[in-house]
């Protein structure tokens, strides 16, 4: 999209946005309309996006606001990218029941490390003037006492304490250490840092970002545009994508993994799947659920391995792991009834002569090779109760290796 289209065409702006504040969209003025401000602006806005790498992994769902962040580098702005290695050793408490971990310095750095490979198939790393990263301990290591006094008065106990997650603690009698009421402000001064346009974030950083406006205005800088995104629920379609949850999918999964998940994904999200993580028209979907499951899990797919890999993982999938397909004699069966229940899963890896032993399947699942029926086993010691928790399903050791387990 070029820069005279994106001025006319905001649709990229607005798709999958769950709320952009202030939002008057009648209004000519450029500190009350967004669409006025990208289109009163003799220079690239600054698109702010913090991320605090306290993991390793990113899922589908933490891919959102840095899809939307690509479509403004693609409108000729430029994304700033904050690496959190200061605010991650506090630790963001939005939506957490307890105090966070602090992290040291080596983590942050090497957690950020990953963060930024995984990120380099959804951000524009090469444009020049396209995308900053920047390390928020470049100024909050150099705030003094004083600095840090200003910060605090700027805002009163009670409204700190009407954050999401503060007020639930506190009325929950659970401690809120005084250090935690520093990362919002830290959070909204690296807004004031880098003198940002607009501030990317799920809907549950409303108050961290307005924050970052009220800064903004106490340093006498233009304020920033909030833009909030949803939280997406996971593939089962009930709760948030979470990796606890085993409803994730994560951006450094192989095709057919990734495939498979995404094939199953629950009927009631598809369309928000192809709004928030993909570009398709929404007006020429498939109607059939069956075959806009299929399409998702291409798409997204191809995103990350591209498209060959994807089409051949749902080739895959749908001989081997989905349809089970054994006309062809591409699989075997293996019976259930020669098992012993319970039992675990690397005895029955040993049994079926996936693997050489029990002990080969323990390093199997640990080398991270062993998958039911397309989800990777991690669990050594999974253990199964009955024939009929198994049967049907297909047992996979590495990509060529299968077995259909039978009662």
């Amino acid at each position: 999209m070029s820069d005279s289209d994106s001025s006319k065409n905001l649709e990229w702006l607005h798709r999958g946005t769950s709320e952009i504040f202030p939002d008057r969209p009648d209004s000519d003025n450029k500190d009350e309309n967004l669409a006025q401000r990208i289109a009163q602006s003799d220079r690239p806005l600054r698109v702010k996006l913090g991320i605090d790498p306290t993991g390793t992994d990113i899922h589908l769902g933490h891919s959102i606001p840095f899809r939307k962040l690509r479509a403004f580098q693609d409108a000729g702005h430029t994304a700033v990218v904050i690496i959190g290695d200061f605010t991650a050793q506090i630790g963001d408490p939005t939506g957490k029941s307890d105090v966070r971990r602090q992290l040291t310095p080596e983590q942050v750095k090497s957690n950020a490390q990953s963060y930024l490979e995984q990120l380099k198939p959804i951000l524009d790393f090469d444009t020049p003037g396209r995308l900053e990263i920047r390390y928020n301990s470049e100024w909050l290591s150099k705030l003094d006492l004083a600095q840090i006094q200003e910060l605090l008065a700027t805002m009163t106990v009670g409204q700190m304490l009407a954050k999401e997650g503060f007020a639930e603690r506190y009325g929950q009698e659970k401690p809120i250490f005084l250090h935690e009421f520093l990362y919002p402000l830290m959070q909204g001064y690296d807004s004031v840092a880098i003198e940002a346009d607009v501030e990317l974030g799920g809907t549950d950083q409303k108050f961290n970002i307005a924050v970052g406006r009220d800064l903004q205005r106490h340093f006498n800088k233009t304020p920033q545009f909030g833009l909030l995104l949803p939280i997406l629920l996971g593939t089962d379609g009930v709760q948030k994508m979470s990796k606890s949850l085993n409803n994730y999918v994560g951006l450094q999964e192989d095709a057919l993994s990734m495939y498979s998940k995404l094939e199953k994904t629950a009927d009631s999200s598809l369309k928000d799947y192809f709004e928030l993580l993909t570009n398709l028209d929404l007006t020429d979907l498939p109607e059939n659920p069956r075959e806009a499951q299929k399409l998702l899990g291409i798409e997204i797919t191809s995103q990350f391995h591209g498209r060959g890999a994807a089409l051949q993982a749902q080739q895959t999938a749908e001989q081997i792991v989905l349809q089970g397909d054994t006309t062809g004699g591409d699989i075997a069966e293996y019976s259930l009834s020669e098992v012993e229940f319970p039992a675990k899963i690397f005895y029955i890896l040993g049994a079926s002569g996936l693997c050489k032993s029990s002990g080969e399947g323990r390093r199997q699942i640990q080398g991270g090779a062993v998958r039911l029926d397309g989800d990777r086993q991690t669990d050594v010691n999974l253990a199964f109760n009955s024939p009929d928790q198994l049967a049907g399903k297909v047992l996979q050791v590495g990509k060529k290796k299968f077995i259909r387990l039978v009662e």
